[in-house]
């Protein structure tokens, strides 16, 4: 028969492992810290900032471990968690995300088929994306590659008032490819 588990305390807040130390957590002897209303009460013993806590209702947050003494406030664990989500939620939808178009071709490609790639790639440099060219070989057009190099530079010369060469043309294997980054 297994011992039974102690019961927890569940008003108690989860800390994760990742995030920081809270409460008797913090193994520092003495901290610097900030009280609730924002003022720096300056280096104290963990057990008079935990007092200090207590008295306020609310919990002492590690908020600079690498410090010497480490910088602790006292806040409302929930509201702190969840300010740093907004902060994380705000940054990740300022980002841009660019995606990469691949357009393939062929060395004997037709005027109106590379007309027809042209306009895609302008599209998609419009569109803030990025444009993968990629030019493939079969059987003895590999020998003449520099046909489909040529093709690839006059696709550069097009598009040198939307965008730049991010990686210019070079051969792996069977294909040539190369990207370019809207302007």
């Amino acid at each position: 028969m297994e011992a039974p588990i102690p019961a927890e305390n569940t008003n108690a807040p989860i800390r994760d492992n990742d995030g920081p130390r809270i409460n008797e957590d913090i193994k520092a002897k003495q901290v610097r810290l900030i009280d609730e209303t924002g003022q720096n009460r300056g280096v104290v013993s963990i057990k008079e900032a935990l007092a200090i806590a207590d008295n306020a209702g609310l919990d002492l947050i590690e908020i600079s471990p690498q410090t010497n003494p480490p910088v602790c406030k006292v806040l409302d664990f929930g509201k702190y968690k969840y300010e740093i989500q907004k902060r994380k939620n705000e940054a990740k939808k300022n980002q841009k995300v660019v995606n990469i178009k691949e357009l393939k071709l062929r060395p004997a490609i037709d005027v109106h088929d590379y007309e027809v790639k042209l306009k895609q790639a302008k599209k998609f440099l419009s569109q803030g994306d990025k444009v993968k060219f990629t030019m493939r070989y079969k059987g003895r057009e590999l020998s003449a590659n520099n046909m489909g190099k040529e093709i690839l530079d006059k696709i550069v010369e097009d598009l040198d008032t939307v965008g730049k060469v991010d990686s210019a043309a070079k051969l792996e294997g069977k294909q040539m490819s190369m990207i370019i980054s809207p302007l």
